[in-house]
């Protein structure tokens, strides 16, 4: 029997991992507009066609950033996305992550596997060293998220990122692909 290649750059027991696409826009949007509550004040994901379109333009043309939607197996729904920013070639390689899931599938540990692909992705096709996550304090979701997949925690830096109107402090946490495990 002929092997049909997957539509997954990496797969997980039950979500894979896939580059965005323009025909992803109107889920990606509902499942946007749905999940702001889960997602504010700390992430401001696309919520219109115009927006998506920008947004996942940027991921798929410009070569410092890899979006990557976590997708479930059985139904092919996004659960979520997860970005590699201001991605760095040469001696520094390493980019830093960006990520958020959907209110559907919020707290079912879909996320934790799809991070744990997106890790083996960068560390290996991608050649990466080193990723990054900057969370706000209060993001208890997402430090836990980083927390789980292995990532240590390096520092605090007070007004680092302008989120939502304000210049807000951020956590710093790293993984280098010598402290990956793969858990």
């Amino acid at each position: 029997m002929p092997h049909t290649p997957s539509r997954y750059l990496a797969e997980g027991p039950r979500v894979g991992i896939r580059s965005f696409t323009p025909d992803d826009g109107p889920e990606f949007t509902a499942r946007t507009r749905e999940s702001k509550d889960l997602h504010r004040p700390w992430l401001f994901p696309p919520d219109s066609d115009e927006a998506y379109s920008a947004y996942a333009g940027a991921l798929i043309d410009d070569p410092a950033r890899a979006g990557f939607l976590v997708c479930e197996k059985d139904t092919g729904a996004i659960a979520g996305f997860i970005n590699i920013n201001n991605i760095v070639r040469g001696g520094f390689r390493s980019g830093a992550l960006g990520y958020g899931a959907f209110a559907h599938a919020a707290g079912r540990g879909l996320m934790r596997e799809g991070l744990r692909l997106v890790i083996g992705y960068a560390f290996g096709p991608l050649g990466l060293h080193r990723l990054e996550i900057n969370a706000q304090p209060g993001n208890t979701a997402s430090l836990a998220l980083a927390r789980g997949a292995g990532f240590r925690k390096e520092g605090f830096s007070p007004k680092m990122i302008h989120v939502d109107g304000a210049w807000r402090d951020h956590e710093r946490w790293a993984l280098t692909a010598e402290m990956w495990t793969g858990h």
